[in-house]
C-alpha cells in the first residue's frame, strides 16, 4: 500500500476509493449484460475468448507506450506470478461466473460477491501479508466477521425463500435452454453428475459462484506482492491477460466441436463489446491501480456494492425476482463489511501516528 505513505497520498487514495465504486457498478452492468447474451444462447467459453482478446488487443499497446521506461526487467518468479493471475483472476474467475450466472440470475450471482473480502482475508493470513490475534478486539472482529460471512454463504445455497419482488419461476424459465445451447459439452457431462446427486441447477450455480470469488480473492492477494515488484500496474493486467487468454483459447478449441458456437447475434457482440472494453480492459486497470494504492483487502471490501446495482438493473431489465434469503444475505454482509473497514480506517491511522512519533 504504497500510496497511503506518500506524499499527496490522500488525493491518490480518493481517486482509487472513487475508482472501486465505479469499479462495481459497472461490474452490477456486466451481469445483467450478460445474462441477456445466456439466455440468447452464447456459448460461456467463446464469450471468454472473444472478451480476453478484446481487453488484451486494448491493454497490450497501452501498456507497451505507457510503461516502457518504468517497466522492470522480467524474471522466471515474476512470470510464474503473472502465470496464476490470469489462471485465478481470468481464466477461473470469468468461466466459473458466467458458468454460475447460467444458473441463477444477476442479483444472485453479485449477492455472493461479497465473499470475496472473506477469502481474500484468508488467503492473506496464510500467506502472512496479514496477522490476526485472537487477544485483541479487531482480530476477534475480523474472526467473528469471516464466521458470519461463511454462515450466510451456506444459507445462500441451502435457502432461498419466498420472493419479496417479482415471480419465483420466471427466474428459471428459460434455464434448460440455456443449458442445451450455451453448455459445452464436458461441462454439461460434469453438471449432469453433479444432478444425480440430487443437486439442483440452482445449488450448481452457487457452487460455481462461489468458487468464481475464491479465484478472485487470490487474483486480489497474489496481485499484492507482485505491485510491490514490478510497478507498472498496466503491464501487469496485460500480462495477466495475456495468460488468461491462452488459458482460455485453448480450452474452447478441446471443447467447443460446431463452428456455429462461434457465431454472434446482435445482442451477444454488444455483450462481448461491454464485457472485452468496459468490465475488462477498464475495469481491471482500474481495480489494478486501487489495488497498488489501497491494497487487497480495502479493494475486496468494496465488493458488495455490486449487488444493489445488479438488483435493480435485472429487476428492471429482466424481471428477475428478489427473494428473501438473498436479501437478508446481503444486509449481513452490508453491515459486516462497514465494521471491517471502519476497523481498518482505525489500525491505518493508529499505524501512521505511530509512526510519525
Amino acid at each position: 500500500m504504497v500510496g497511503l505513505n506518500g506524499g499527496g497520498s490522500e488525493r491518490e487514495a480518493w481517486k482509487a476509493h472513487a475508482s472501486m465504486a465505479l469499479v462495481q457498478l459497472i461490474s452490477g452492468g456486466y451481469h445483467v449484460i450478460t445474462k441477456v447474451a445466456l439466455n440468447v444462447g452464447i456459448n460461456q467459453l467463446v464469450f471468454c475468448v472473444f472478451r480476453d482478446l478484446l481487453a488484451l488487443s486494448l491493454l497490450a499497446p497501452v501498456a507497451y507506450v505507457r510503461e516502457k521506461r518504468i517497466r522492470p526487467p522480467m524474471t522466471k518468479r515474476l512470470l510464474l506470478s503473472f502465470f496464476f493471475l490470469g489462471l485465478t483472476g481470468i481464466f477461473g474467475n470469468q468461466l466459473l461466473f458466467l458458468i454460475g450466472l447460467s444458473y441463477t440470475n444477476p442479483t444472485y450471482a453479485a449477492a455472493i460477491q461479497p465473499s470475496i473480502p472473506v477469502f481474500t482475508f484468508l488467503l492473506a493470513v496464510m500467506m502472512g501479508t496479514e496477522r490476526v490475534n485472537l487477544l485483541k478486539t479487531e482480530g476477534r472482529a475480523k474472526v467473528g466477521g469471516i464466521l458470519i460471512c461463511v454462515s450466510g454463504a451456506i444459507l445462500m445455497v441451502l435457502f432461498r425463500g419466498p420472493a419479496l419482488l417479482g415471480q419465483k419461476d420466471a427466474d428459471f424459465a428459460a434455464q434448460n435452454d440455456i443449458s442445451a445451447r450455451g453448455q459445452p459439452e464436458p461441462a454439461g457431462w460434469l453438471m449432469s453428475s453433479f444432478l444425480e446427486f440430487g443437486l439442483e441447477h440452482w445449488h450448481i450455480g452457487v457452487l460455481c459462484l462461489i468458487g468464481n470469488c475464491m479465484c478472485m480473492a487470490a487474483f486480489l492477494a497474489i496481485q499484492a506482492p507482485v505491485l510491490a515488484k514490478y510497478p507498472a500496474n498496466i503491464s501487469v493486467t496485460a500480462l495477466s491477460y495475456f495468460f488468461g487468454a491462452v488459458l482460455m483459447v485453448a480450452t474452447a478449441f478441446l471443447m467447443t466441436n460446431e463452428s456455429t458456437d462461434w457465431s454472434l447475434t446482435q445482442s451477444e457482440l454488444f455483450a462481448v463489446l461491454y464485457a472485452g472494453i468496459v468490465a475488462s480492459a477498464l475495469n481491471y486497470g482500474m481495480l489494478t491501480w486501487s489495488n497498488k494504492i489501497l491494497g487487497p483487502a480495502l479493494v475486496a471490501l468494496y465488493n458488495p456494492l455490486q449487488p444493489a446495482a445488479s438488483a435493480f438493473l435485472s429487476r428492471i431489465f429482466l424481471g428477475s425476482p428478489i427473494y428473501l434469503g438473498r436479501f437478508h444475505f446481503c444486509l449481513f454482509h452490508y453491515k459486516l463489511e462497514f465494521n471491517l473497514s471502519s476497523i481498518t480506517k482505525i489500525v491505518l491511522e493508529l499505524n501512521l501516528s505511530s509512526s510519525k512519533k
